[in-house]
C-alpha cells in the first residue's frame, strides 16, 4: 500500500466509489436477475471477481496460501456470500432494491448484538443500545403487515430471507475476527470470494438453476449489470474500501453503511420507478439514525475486520 499522504482528489474518488458504486449494486443485482438465475449469477460473479482480486493480491503480496486458510475461507465465504449475498440476490426477486438496501443496512446492528451474546463479547454502551432499539423499530415499521402510513406491504418471504441474510453476514463478520487467514487483506478476500462463489454455484446446481440458465436468453441489460457487479461492485468498490481503511481510517471508511441505502433508494426510484412512500422514509430514518449511533462508537470498529461487497 502507498504510505504517502493521499491527495484530496484521491480521497474524493475513493469515497465516491464506495458510496455510489456500492450503493448502486442493489439496483444492478435487481437488473441482473431478470434473466440470470440468482444463485448462479452470484456464484459466477464471485468466482470471476476472486480471480481478479487474487491478481491484485499477488501484486501487493507474495504471501503463501496455506492449506489451513481454506477451512475458515469456506466458513466465512459461506456466511458472507452464500448466506448473506445469496439471500440478498434471492430476495430481490420479491423486494424492491431500495428496501433491500435498507434492510441490509441493519448488519451493524446484528453484529453488535451477536458480539454481545458471544462468550467474552463486548457489552454495548447505552448509546449502542439506543441505536439497536432505533434500528429494530425501523425494521418493524418496514416489514409490518399492517398498512402503516398507507405504505405498500413488503413481501414477507423476501423480507424474511433478507433478515436471515443480514444475520448470516453479521455472524460471518464476527467470526472473521479470530479466523486463521492470510495477513494480506486482498488475498484473504480473494480466498473468501472463491469459497463463497463455489458454494453459491453448488447451491444453484442443487436448486436446479442450470435448467433455467440459457446464455442465448440473457438480456443485454442483465449482462451489463452482471459485468458491472464484477468490475465496479467487487473489484473497484472493494479496492477503494481497502485503500480508505489505510488512508482515512475505519471511522470515515465505515460511513458507507448509512450512505449506501440512501443511494440505493434514490437509484431504485429514478431508474426502476420504485416507490418512496412515507413509510419507507420513516423506516429509513429510524434505521440510519440507529446505525449512526452504533457505528460512531469505537467498540464497533473492533468488530470490523473487512467487508466484502453486498
Amino acid at each position: 500500500m502507498d504510505k504517502k499522504t493521499p491527495s484530496r482528489y484521491q480521497l474524493i474518488a475513493a469515497f465516491a466509489a464506495v458510496y455510489i458504486i456500492w450503493g448502486s449494486t442493489y439496483l444492478a443485482i435487481k437488473i441482473a436477475i431478470i434473466s440470470f438465475p440468482p444463485f448462479l449469477m452470484a456464484g459466477i460473479r464471485f468466482l470471476i471477481s476472486s480471480a481478479i482480486i487474487f491478481g491484485v493480491a499477488r501484486f501487493f503480496s507474495k504471501e503463501k496460501i496455506k492449506l489451513k486458510f481454506w477451512k475458515d475461507s469456506f466458513i466465512i465465504g459461506g456466511a458472507l456470500l452464500l448466506g448473506g449475498n445469496g439471500g440478498v440476490v434471492w430476495a430481490e426477486q420479491f423486494v424492491p432494491s431500495g428496501l433491500t438496501a435498507l434492510i441490509v443496512a441493519t448488519v451493524p446492528i446484528w453484529m453488535v448484538l451477536f458480539d454481545w451474546l458471544h462468550p467474552h463479547g463486548n457489552k454495548p454502551t447505552l448509546k449502542i443500545i439506543i441505536g439497536l432499539i432505533l434500528g429494530f423499530a425501523g425494521l418493524l415499521i418496514m416489514i409490518s403487515p399492517s398498512s402503516i402510513l398507507h405504505g405498500e406491504n413488503v413481501n414477507l418471504y423476501g423480507a424474511g430471507a433478507l433478515l436471515i441474510a443480514t444475520c448470516s453476514w453479521a455472524a460471518g463478520s464476527v467470526y472473521s475476527r479470530k479466523a486463521d487467514m492470510p495477513k494480506s487483506k486482498f488475498l484473504t478476500v480473494a480466498m473468501e470470494m472463491f469459497a463463497g462463489g463455489v458454494l453459491l454455484v453448488l447451491a444453484g446446481t442443487i436448486l436446479g438453476e442450470w435448467n433455467n440458465f440459457h446464455i442465448t436468453k440473457l438480456s443485454s441489460q442483465s449482462i451489463i449489470a452482471f459485468f458491472y457487479l464484477i468490475a465496479s461492485g467487487s473489484v473497484i468498490g472493494f479496492t477503494a474500501y481497502i485503500w480508505l481503511l489505510e488512508a482515512a481510517g475505519p471511522a470515515k471508511a465505515s460511513t458507507y453503511a448509512y450512505v449506501n441505502p440512501v443511494i440505493a433508494v434514490l437509484l431504485g426510484w429514478l431508474i426502476l420507478g420504485e416507490e418512496i412512500s412515507m413509510r419507507i422514509l420513516l423506516s429509513a430514518s429510524f434505521i440510519i439514525v440507529g446505525i449512526v449511533f452504533i457505528i460512531t462508537k469505537k467498540e464497533f470498529f473492533r468488530l470490523k475486520k473487512k467487508v466484502v461487497n453486498e
